[in-house]
């Protein structure tokens, strides 16, 4: 007998279920590192790298000092990978199936980045020595070339509290400064950016 009665099985169940995608979210996502994604980039000292191969899923914490991965031009990125428990299930998953995704974090925003791409493993020494802290070298660099990159709603940071007392960056641009720069102002960054608090905590569950 069947776990479940009830249950999504079709791309045009979860279209009823859901509904349409909103302008602002398909108009977020663009296939290399734009100026304003970069700046993110670079104010976040933690992502969560996943990766699929044979011996199934992986989904990695990595964090140092802002800006440790590295924006290297607008279609790679640079991931140090630093001192661990040695299972280096991540690296043996891009062995077979270099496709990798990355969830930024940045302390004191609800908004999170997502980056899609396919990773190579280097072990150059002049991309080592880049890498170094206090004399200590990363095994191997990460190099993820860029597919697709896009801000991801606050809604679940919201709902935990994760960052409840901690500020965010006041210099970084906006959710709303990104939509009106990569829609070239179709869509409206101030007003989207003034009506997003009320909307996000509206719609939070």
């Amino acid at each position: 007998m069947a776990r479940w009665t009830h249950t999504v099985t079709t791309e045009q169940e979860l279209a009823l279920l859901y509904g349409s995608v909103g302008a602002a979210s398909l108009q977020k996502e663009v296939p290399s590192m734009h100026p304003l994604y970069q700046a993110l980039i670079a104010a976040s000292p933690f992502c969560v790298l996943a990766t699929s191969g044979p011996g199934g899923l992986d989904a990695s914490p990595r964090g140092d000092a802002p800006g440790f991965v590295v924006v290297e031009d607008a279609h790679t990125l640079l991931l140090p990978d630093r001192r661990g428990n040695n299972r280096v299930d991540s690296l043996r998953n891009i062995l077979t199936d270099p496709r990798v995704a990355l969830l930024f974090f940045i302390p004191g925003r609800a908004d999170t980045l997502r980056v899609n791409g396919r990773a190579t493993i280097v072990t150059e020494p002049a991309l080592l020595a880049r890498f170094g802290v206090n004399g200590k070298l990363p095994h191997c660099v990460l190099a993820v070339d860029v597919e697709t990159v896009f801000f991801q709603c606050g809604r679940a940071i919201l709902r935990s509290h994760l960052w409840d007392g901690r500020q965010a960056d006041a210099t970084l641009p906006t959710v709303g400064q990104i939509l009106a720069a990569l829609s070239a102002d179709a869509i409206d960054g101030t007003a989207y950016d003034q009506a997003l608090p009320a909307r996000q905590r509206d719609s939070l569950y």
